[in-house]
């Protein structure tokens, strides 16, 4: 079985060379230092992506929206240095580093995001937000977050997934459970 593959869009070569450093002995790294280089290399066999925001011929917003407009079954994490805003909430990625990353940072997030692969999508989706919940909770303050629609209907979808999630916990025996975890390590 060959390593999983994962994508780092970063503009900066130097970031860039640092990232792959840090991952090429787990993974198979491939770079891309801008949106249409992303766009054209992102495929059906890449696992994760690495999507910096700040682009010099676009947005990594824009390399998101066509993977997920295309159907690819990967992860993304957004590593940026831009600080997050309620525009997240309705932006696909599955998770937010804020630059700098450091190597065990960047390592737990891909590991992270992997492990994620493995969960249907009701625990993707329910991830995701909680991700995107943890991100605004740390860099935005409470009378912020409670006057934002946004942040409200996001709130409000996770509890009703975790409710969701809960039912399904409780409707399967330790039998399933055990079948279930049991294919994941096989995975």
């Amino acid at each position: 079985m060959s390593d999983p593959s994962v994508l780092v869009v970063e503009d900066e070569p130097d970031i860039a060379a640092l990232y792959a450093g840090f991952l090429e002995t787990q993974y198979d790294v491939d770079l891309a230092e801008t949106t249409a280089e992303a766009i054209d290399q992102v495929d059906g066999t890449v696992d994760v992506v690495l999507l910096d925001r700040r682009l010099p011929d676009g947005s990594g917003d824009d390399v998101l929206d066509h993977i997920r407009e295309a159907g690819y079954d990967c992860r993304v994490a957004m590593v940026t240095a831009v600080e997050p805003d309620f525009d997240i909430i309705d932006m696909g990625f599955d998770l937010y580093l804020t630059k700098p990353v450091s190597r065990s940072k960047l390592l737990a997030a891909i590991d992270t995001l992997l492990a994620r692969s493995e969960y249907d999508d009701m625990i993707q989706e329910a991830a995701a937000l909680a991700s995107k919940r943890a991100v605004l909770n740390a860099q935005k303050p409470a009378a912020q977050r409670e006057g934002n629609e946004a942040y409200a209907d996001l709130v409000e979808r996770l509890e009703a997934l975790d409710a969701d999630i809960d039912e399904l916990g409780e409707s399967l025996s330790s039998d399933d459970y055990r079948a279930m975890f049991r294919d994941l390590g096989e995975a």
